[in-house]
């Protein structure tokens, strides 16, 4: 089957990955190599914008591309590297910089919020934010890029630059990328408030062993209104449901649906039943994950390759750059 086109989508490197890493992203990651040639890039550079010291980035890359890999990113047939082994995205990122309004950069919702997060480190990399995730994109001459629909108007704001670029040079050479809305899942942490994830310790890690998976899922919290086992619950507003619906067998979301509201299971085996079906679920990852752990050179191998083939894209994109540039 021919393939509809490229993608590119990239992350940055947080270490090992949890359930909403998973369901938000990879598992959507994993399902689109069969239908486009795949580009995914961990983005070591844009973390430096938030990060104060680089002691534990290579680590944190190791443990994302054990993974993505682990989770069914297949090396022969997609491109996985890591963003620092191309030097060409920051050429690009300077020359796209030239065409792009400083006003617009600081008016965007993004950087008002990082300003926000991190007051004391507003540097310039954290400004051109979104000029670098331009050059990520378009650099590999990029067809569609996968985002849910809040994220949307980031590639909008891409497709601004590249709009600039190509008038003010008279070309064609950067293609607009086109956005293919993907359902990216809120998926909310054990604590039953916030999105999941490790800064507030609410995340579920994929790779950690079934009795810690357990434990962590014992700590969920599910309706609040439910103080004891007799009590009706209301499986609408409860957490653990909302992820048995993603990762149990149909007939027991209905038999918890129905037995939570009259009171025929509580909370805790609920939780148990959860726990068992997203342990059955993550064995074969686990399985790979281990094999692939012990064979770290292999990992190193694939990021290498990927990067030698991502340069292959670039450079040649960066020639028909520099000569729409009429670069001396």
């Amino acid at each position: 089957m021919a393939k509809k086109g490229r993608v590119f989508s990239g992350a940055r490197p947080t270490g090992r990955q949890h359930l909403g890493n998973y369901l938000g992203a990879i598992k959507n990651y994993v399902g689109m190599q069969a239908e486009y040639d795949c580009v995914y890039c961990i983005v070591d550079v844009h973390a430096l914008t938030t990060v104060e010291t680089t002691q534990e980035l290579k680590l944190n890359t190791f443990e994302m591309a054990l993974d993505w890999l682990a989770a069914g990113i297949r090396p022969e047939e997609s491109i996985l590297f890591v963003q620092s082994h191309v030097p060409e995205v920051m050429e690009l990122h300077t020359y796209l910089s030239m065409v792009t309004q400083f006003g617009k950069l600081t008016d965007l919702p993004t950087f008002k919020e990082k300003v926000r997060q991190q007051p004391e480190n507003v540097n310039y990399g954290l400004v051109g934010y979104p000029v670098l995730m331009t050059a990520d994109i378009v650099l590999y001459k990029t067809d569609v890029v996968p985002v849910g629909i809040d994220q949307a108007p980031h590639i909008e704001f891409a497709r601004e630059i590249v709009r600039s670029f190509n008038y003010r040079y008279n070309t064609k050479v950067l293609i607009e990328p086109q956005v293919k809305h993907t359902e990216v899942l809120k998926v909310v942490g054990i604590d039953g408030k916030d999105k999941m994830g490790k800064s507030l310790n609410n995340h579920i890690e994929l790779a950690s062993t079934p009795e810690e998976t357990t434990k962590r899922v014992r700590e969920m919290v599910t309706d609040p209104a439910r103080q004891r086992k007799t009590d009706p619950g209301n499986p609408d507003v409860c957490n653990v449901f909302t992820m048995h619906k993603i990762m149990s067998p149909q007939e027991e979301v209905d038999m918890i649906n129905v037995e939570c509201r009259r009171a025929g299971i509580g909370c805790v085996d609920c939780k148990l039943r959860f726990a068992a079906n997203l342990n059955k679920h993550l064995e074969p990852f686990r399985a790979k994950r281990a094999e692939l752990e012990s064979q770290q050179s292999y990992v190193q191998d694939v990021l290498n390759d990927g990067g030698k083939r991502a340069r292959v894209i670039a450079q040649q994109t960066m020639v028909e750059v520099r000569e729409a540039m009429q670069l001396p």
